[in-house]
């Protein structure tokens, strides 16, 4: 960090940009190039801002939804009418490959689409009679939601854009203040979205964009003004929150090592080819730095080999390079050092006995798409999450096997399974400890308004917008008297 104020970038304080003292540099992962200088909050503006979410707290949730509704169908209009800047500037900060930052730009217009229905929709209650016993005869019950309080959001590096839009976007739907605050290496898609929110007739103090170092989070996470928080991230710093802060409502998006299962009934030429173009751009998009990125293939014996084959034909046929082109697939990592890890991880487990199939080798900060067979059970591989461009091979002698290996895991956030038979997906889903089971398709689908979370070590709460407005809000129970029902 430097002490320089030059050209550096705003954050967003209480709805009006502002500057610190200090600032960092965000770098491209692809070339290490300077994209551009961020000011960092000191800890008076953070303060500010802080009490300026608490003094418009009441007067939010009283809001009219069609301001709320207004302001978030602007955000999804201006996101999609500057989706290839944004796009490119995801890409910069990131390093993800410019046909997935697109991708990204494009699922964010619809998280706020989507926040805007479900604003108009909100808080109309329940009404339940309650004269089903004697004492309750001309009582009617009104139940409707409303905010906990402003809400901390903690967003992660490896969707600057789609990840933060899933906390700003439920959190004005429902009218609870929202502080955000932005991964260190990914910040410019944050800072960007806060140039539209203030495009808006949203009150000074909805919403902020603070830029603060890792290291000065402890105190906004204990800070008792903040009673909600919104965490993406690992599963150590995750959990971590949540035992400093057990009486706040934390809602934990944490990690997974994604498994792809393919059964004995998905063995067509046609069905293999799916699944293996599926495995292997699902490994590997994102640089592999994706929740929900396919870690483990786990095939039914009889349609391994023919699988495997098509999967390692795949992966090595995935096109590495400058992210800025638009024909590459997989780009560099979010930095050397986690291309770093990656090769120790690898190293680990080919020292204890695991077969590279391909992939292995390391170039600054990217590092090419590996397959991995034979993996044993004491490779840091076999149960933590990569976040990387890794998968490793396992064979399973029919579906009990299969749905076992699935489980046998600490992590439970999405599992794909290949099949086509309807009472196997219905068993899929009675059986598999994950948050969601997709069939017929890799583990790293996700639509943004279904409910997406995780169980185990995978984390606390749902995101999706309807679901995470439940995770801001409460019941609150109205009880009318005397009336003639």
């Amino acid at each position: 960090m430097t002490s320089t104020r030059t050209a550096a970038k705003a954050f967003w304080l209480a709805g009006r940009q502002a500057t610190g003292e200090d600032t960092f540099e965000v770098t491209h992962p692809w070339d290490g190039t300077v994209v551009a200088t961020v000011s960092v909050p000191t800890e008076a503006q953070v303060e500010e801002a802080v009490s300026a979410a608490t003094a418009v707290q009441a007067g939010f949730a009283a809001s009219p939804a069609h301001v709320r509704a207004a302001a978030l169908d602007h955000v999804s209009k201006r996101l999609a009418e500057r989706s290839e800047e944004i796009a490119r500037l995801i890409t910069a900060e990131n390093g993800k490959p410019i046909k997935w930052a697109r991708g990204e730009v494009g699922r964010a217009v619809s998280v706020f689409r989507w926040a805007a229905e479900e604003a108009r929709r909100f808080n109309g209650g329940d009404a339940q009679r309650l004269d089903t016993d004697a004492g309750g005869v001309g009582r009617l019950a009104v139940t409707r939601r409303f905010p906990r309080g402003v809400v901390l959001g903690i967003a992660p590096f490896n969707f600057p854009l789609n990840l933060v839009a899933h906390k700003v976007a439920p959190a004005i739907a429902v009218g609870a203040p929202i502080i955000l605050k932005p991964a260190p290496a990914t910040p410019l898609s944050a800072l960007l979205l806060g140039e539209l929110l203030a495009e808006t007739d949203l009150p000074a103090g909805s919403w902020s964009v603070l830029t603060v170092p890792n290291d000065r989070m402890p105190a906004l996470v204990q800070d008792e003004r903040l009673p909600v928080i919104s965490f993406t991230g690992s599963d150590t710093v995750g959990f971590a929150i949540q035992q400093s802060v057990p009486h706040k409502h934390t809602t934990l998006e944490l990690g997974g090592n994604a498994a792809a299962v393919v059964l004995a009934d998905y063995s067509s030429d046609a069905d293999l080819e799916w699944a293996a173009t599926r495995i292997a751009t699902f490994a590997n998009y994102q640089a592999g730095q994706s929740c929900i990125s396919v870690q483990r293939v786990i095939a039914d014996a009889s349609v391994y080999d023919r699988l495997v084959e098509k999967v390692v034909a795949k992966v090595k046929a995935q096109v590495t390079g400058d992210p800025s082109d638009d024909a590459t697939d997989v780009g560099p990592l979010v930095s050397e050092d986690a291309a770093k890890r990656v090769e120790s991880w690898v190293d680990d487990a080919v020292a204890k006995g695991a077969k590279l199939v391909t992939g292995g080798a390391r170039d600054g900060a990217s590092y090419a798409p590996t397959v991995i067979a034979d993996l044993p059970d004491d490779a840091i591989l076999a149960t933590a999450e990569v976040f990387g461009p890794v998968l490793s091979l396992h064979k399973a002698n029919g579906t009990d096997e299969a749905f076992a290996a699935v489980n046998d895991s600490k992590f439970g956030l999405q599992a794909g399974v290949f099949t086509h038979d309807l009472k196997t997906a219905f068993r899929a889903h009675r059986e598999l400890e994950v948050g969601g089971v997709i069939i017929g398709d890799a583990p790293s689908y996700r639509a943004d308004q279904m409910p997406y979370g995780g169980v185990k070590a995978s984390g606390v709460g749902r995101e999706g917008v309807a679901y995470a407005m439940d995770d801001y809000t409460y019941e609150r129970v109205l009880v009318l008297t005397g009336l003639d029902l």
